[in-house]
């Protein structure tokens, strides 16, 4: 099983303060182009502004089919690659972390079902919490 997520970070109106949200989908297997490009038109359902999109140079990202999904939707999408080997520059990197340190710590099913559980209400406690998913973005030394 893999994980695709993305942390969305916007101003409200008055720029007064962060608004914050996680998007997480799991996959049987590996993250192939066509799982990316499922996730973003998710993304794109619930997020119906421009996104500035930053990830790094996963195959799946760097492929033809993905190349020619993001070139159809330059209109509400732009990606910034991240430099090879940076996970410290990525927010979703601390998104990742929190979740195996906290929601699926020490935690050994038998099967699959019980962490996709897991993971969707580490998820939901996590959305919950602003003031943590900001610091995701600031750890990369990212603002506003």
């Amino acid at each position: 099983m893999s994980a695709i997520g993305a942390l969305a970070y916007r101003l409200t109106p008055r720029r007064r303060w962060l608004r914050t949200n996680v998007y997480l989908q799991l996959v049987p297997g590996p993250v192939h182009s066509v799982e990316v490009i499922r996730f973003l038109g998710h993304l794109r359902r619930h997020v119906r502004t421009r996104v500035i999109l930053l990830w790094d140079g996963l195959q799946a990202h760097r492929s033809l089919e993905t190349r020619t999904y993001l070139d159809a939707n330059r209109h509400w999408l732009t990606v910034e690659r991240l430099p090879a080997y940076a996970p410290e520059l990525n927010p979703v990197e601390g998104l990742w972390s929190w979740t195996k340190g906290t929601a699926v710590a020490n935690f050994c099913p038998d099967g699959l079902d019980p962490i996709r559980r897991r993971v969707r209400q580490g998820r939901n406690r996590l959305a919950r919490r602003s003031d943590l998913i900001e610091s995701f973005l600031h750890k990369a030394r990212l603002f506003f």
